[in-house]
């Protein structure tokens, strides 16, 4: 049978891999609308069937550009979204490195530069410490509207509600009073709108979850309520993480209204969970780091997926992954051969790890580690 045909019928009998196809596909033809080179339609066919950018007889020269937009359908996909093309963020609708082509501009007509007499005195221009505007340092790039002013509504928020809240946990107020605190702090200060953004008791199966939260019509994560004094633990985590697992959502926040903490769920077997961000709003940082910690669980910021980068970087440098890397082979010769340097000793690779696990590590952290593996 023809290559192609194989690949077709393959394609067919795949829901998973017709799901990828059709993320890629309609991605594929905005981005050609847009003026941009995508990739053949053979090798988007290769990616969906692999599940992967990466796999054999791609050309990668056409995929590596759009690497990081693949590698987005893909994982969108697998969590059970569908059309996700239709939510990829506006920035990856351009290949990696791609630099907008500026209009041509008149160049501008060439004057004589004007003749500068001297005076016993500065001018107001001249005069020391003051900088003329060619001395002065070119500004950075640009911040987005969207983001100035999501900016400032959280801030506005952050000082708007750390009197009531405060309030609440003097009375001990109940899960009730507590959730109408945080209705209005999302819609507010987070910018979600009550009727097209949240559902409250969101049905998964037998069970309700506070808040499912929607952005353009796709569920997009889950937030679970406790009463203002209750210490968020990791039985309310297993609870909202039960959701998202079930409806396919990457995204998990926990509140009491004072303490909000984002998590990231990676599906899998098991699956991985990140915790993102941690803010106390009653806690002695100032305004301005609390709002920046709240700021990445406005409406817009988690439509953009600026929350991202957190949750990367915690998931790299979580405890059990640093164990997993100070385990390895090359970091257990190093330490093996510092030994040696400032001792004179020589011991073994295994003699090594053992004395990490038993005398080095915290026990539940070994535990989490082995049971990753």
């Amino acid at each position: 049978m023809d290559p192609a045909m194989q690949e077709k019928n393959a394609l067919t009998g795949s829901p998973r891999a017709a799901a990828r196809m059709e993320a890629l596909t309609g991605w594929a033809a905005e981005a050609v609308a847009r003026g941009h080179a995508v990739p053949s339609h053979s090798d988007l066919e290769k990616v969906a069937l692999a599940n992967s950018a990466g796999t054999d007889g791609i050309n990668q020269e056409s995929v590596e550009p759009w690497a990081t937009t693949i590698a987005w359908l893909l994982k969108q996909t697998s969590f059970g979204v569908k059309a996700a093309h239709a939510h990829l963020p506006e920035e990856l609708y351009a290949p990696a490195g791609w630099v907008p082509t500026l209009p041509d501009l008149p160049a501008p007509e060439l004057q004589e530069p004007p003749v500068k007499t001297v005076s016993a005195a500065p001018t107001e221009e001249e005069a020391p410490g003051v900088e003329s505007p060619s001395q002065q340092p070119a500004s950075g790039p640009k911040t987005p509207k969207w983001e100035t002013t999501a900016r400032s509504e959280v801030m506005a928020a952050v000082k708007k509600f750390s009197g009531p809240l405060q309030s609440l946990v003097d009375r001990d107020a109940n899960e009730g009073d507590t959730r109408l605190l945080i209705t209005d702090m999302l819609c507010e200060g987070l910018g979600y709108d009550k009727f097209t953004d949240l559902t409250t008791e969101f049905r998964v199966k037998q069970d309700f979850a506070d808040y499912g939260v929607r952005i353009d019509k796709q569920l997009v994560a889950f937030i679970e309520v406790k009463r203002v004094s209750q210490k968020l633990n990791e039985r309310h985590l297993r609870q909202v993480q039960m959701y998202a697992v079930n409806e396919g959502v990457e995204w998990m926040v926990l509140t009491n209204g004072r303490v909000w903490q984002a998590y990231h769920l990676t599906g899998g077997l098991p699956v991985i969970v990140n915790l993102a961000l941690e803010i106390d709003l009653l806690g002695p940082e100032s305004l301005e780091s609390k709002a920046e910690a709240l700021f990445f669980l406005h409406r817009e910021a988690l439509k953009r997926r600026r929350i991202d980068e957190l949750w990367k970087h915690r998931a790299a440098t979580a405890p059990e992954a640093l164990l997993g890397i100070i385990l390895s082979e090359t970091v257990i010769a190093a330490i093996r051969k510092e030994v040696k340097r400032g001792t004179g000793i020589s011991t073994t690779p295994e003699a090594i790890a053992d004395v990490i696990r038993e005398g080095v590590v915290d026990s539940k952290l070994l535990a989490k580690h082995l049971l990753k593996r």
